[in-house]
């Protein structure tokens, strides 16, 4: 909780940078974003790492092979920096490359997540025989 609030203290004031710099021009407004956006994420960090250790353990209790959690946590991953990016290029006016990243971001989620199915079916078939 008390992270949350510090992610949304930390939002408003950039917001409202963000609306003074505009009026002056808006050449430094991206820069702006990005500050506050690596800010952000540098508090959500250790919570995220913590997520990590737990679907470890998670996976060590059930016993799962690795290779089924790793491709869940990339496509995670990969969703996360889609995200980002293409709000990024939004803010700055860019919203043709915005959706190409989007774009790119779904293959590359389907790329990393296609053994995950294909682990998913090998189990299944084991279960079965």
């Amino acid at each position: 909780m008390e992270g949350m609030v510090q992610v949304a203290a930390l939002a408003a004031a950039a917001v409202l940078c963000g609306a003074v710099l505009r009026r002056g021009g808006g050449e430094f407004s991206l820069l702006l974003v990005l500050a506050a956006g690596t800010c952000i994420l540098l508090l959500a960090m250790e919570p995220l790492s913590q997520v990590v250790e737990s679907m470890a353990r998670i996976a060590r209790l059930a016993q799962l092979d690795g290779g089924l959690v790793l491709p869940v946590m990339k496509t995670v991953a990969i969703s996360i920096l889609t995200k980002i990016t293409a709000e990024i290029c939004k803010s700055s006016g860019e919203g043709g490359i915005a959706a190409f990243v989007e774009t790119a971001g779904t293959a590359l989620a389907l790329a990393v997540a296609a053994p995950l199915a294909e682990g998913v079916l090998e189990l299944m078939a084991e279960m079965l025989l």
